[in-house]
């Protein structure tokens, strides 16, 4: 099982069928709708509103996700509308067989008179994350490994491991003088805690044929050769300390039809704080946004860097991508819904990686409904990355077994996906969404299809 391809299908399913629902409640509205498109365009929300959606699916290995995700936004007297005061975010769901989501997500400028105020506070089991080894395509994936049916099948779980994270983050950005200029700092607590597949788990109530096997996964030898430290196999704290700047003019915070946003940021774990091993890393994200129809058409793209510039990285913290604002409970990358859509989720591990989001997004429908103002969405995209900086593999040559089976030095290339998406905007702040990605190279995989929320930038 591969959690992006089947978080795809088999995880939600049925937060799809709910988008295709409210599709067409909303579309039977349009009509009546249309008569008021004058009222619609003048109108203001006030006050606190908010969206709500469920978490419920089914996966064979995962077993039944159920819970529940809703976020509230108070606009106060509309004067600011679509800024608002206050965001509240909640999400709590959780599969049977031990994966979840459990998470707060405050945002506010009103908080803290002219400071953009961001707090996070998750609690994130994984009981199957993905782990395909370092650097991009000089790492192999073998897909027939991880077949039923194929003859040399091992495991569904071969590129997995078992990973429990708590988070807990704030950041504060404060505008320089009149300017577009704004700082930025934070503070990003987390607790890794990682071991191999839990299979007594996972194999619960299945019959002999169905059971996963007992067998050394990709995470298990990767110990083994010692290329994961033996001291970081099993996770540990990250005490990271944010500091950044940021240039923005974006007309919109959500969506924008035109300006940028660039920041420029240096995390740093310092080991007296209590972390594995302490370093320091740099990163560079540009984002811009162009109108091409006045209100309806726009394209937007994103480009990005971050590089290990001091000291040694635990692997578990490689996939993460460090930002001022985070959109999401998760900052994975390269690979999966955030930032190479149809690739395999965490599949780009690096020191230091490149990566680029390329968007025509198209507002095709508008209509006031259940009192509230929404509009309809159009995407299609091309997301790239590449690791810029490669982790050091020692023992690569002295294994007991085919080396080539596992790396192919000197492969890593550039990685592309392709593809589409639908969005649905409740008062241009809360959006459902839904992308559907196809890698362009096998390595990569096959596709994705990711339903959340937000734009991806």
């Amino acid at each position: 099982m591969e959690l992006n391809i089947v978080t795809v299908i088999n995880m939600e399913l049925n937060r799809l069928l709910l988008a295709m629902l409210l599709l067409f409640i909303s579309n039977t509205y349009s009509c009546a709708a249309d008569k008021t498109s004058k009222e619609i365009s003048d109108s203001i929300k006030t006050g606190w509103n908010f969206g709500a959606l469920p978490s419920i699916s089914f996966d064979s290995d995962l077993g039944f996700e159920y819970g529940a995700l809703v976020n509230f936004y108070d606009y106060g007297n509309g004067k600011r509308f679509p800024a608002y005061n206050h965001s509240l975010y909640f999400e709590v769901s959780r599969f049977t067989k031990g994966s979840g989501v459990y998470r707060f997500y405050y945002n506010s400028d009103q908080l803290i008179k002219n400071f953009d105020f961001f707090c996070d506070l998750s609690y994130l089991p994984d009981q199957a994350n993905d782990f395909y080894g370092f650097n991009g395509f000089d790492a192999v994936l073998k897909k027939s490994w991880e077949d039923p049916n194929a003859d040399d099948y091992k495991t569904k779980m071969f590129y997995k491991f078992q990973q429990n994270l708590f988070r807990f983050k704030v950041d504060l950005m404060h505008k320089i003088a009149d300017s577009h200029f704004k700082w930025a700092a934070g503070i990003n607590l987390q607790n890794f805690s990682i071991s191999s597949v839990n299979l007594d788990k996972l194999n619960k109530n299945k019959s002999e044929s169905e059971m996963l096997p007992d067998v050394p996964g990709l995470y298990e030898k990767y110990i083994d050769w010692e290329i994961i430290p033996t001291n970081e196999a099993n996770g540990g704290f990250e005490p990271e300390l944010k500091a950044g700047i940021v240039y923005d003019t974006r007309d919109l915070k959500v969506n924008p039809m035109k300006g940028m946003w660039t920041e420029a940021v240096i995390t740093t774990v310092p080991k007296f704080l209590g972390a594995e091993s302490g370093y320091t890393k740099f990163g560079l994200t540009h984002r811009q946004y162009f109108t091409l129809i006045k209100n309806n058409l726009s394209f937007a793209y994103r480009l990005g860097w971050q590089q290990t510039i001091g000291g040694h990285v635990p692997y578990y913290e490689q996939p993460q991508i460090s930002t001022i604002v985070m959109t999401s409970y998760a900052t994975i990358g390269l690979g999966g819904a955030k930032y190479l859509r149809g690739a395999r989720r965490e599949r780009v591990y690096g020191d230091g990686v490149v990566y680029g989001n390329f968007e025509l997004r198209w507002k095709f429908a508008r209509m006031n409904f259940i009192n509230q103002k929404f509009y309809w969405g159009l995407n299609t995209f091309v997301d790239i990355g590449q690791v810029t900086k490669k982790i050091a593999v020692p023992n690569m040559y002295l294994l007991h077994e085919n080396t080539a089976d596992y790396f192919n030095p000197g492969a890593e290339k550039m990685h592309g996906t392709y593809g589409a998406g639908l969005r649905l905007a409740m008062n241009q702040n809360f959006v459902i969404s839904i992308d559907y990605g196809k890698a362009m190279n096998e390595q990569d995989g096959d596709s994705g299809l990711y339903i959340g929320l937000n734009y991806l930038f």
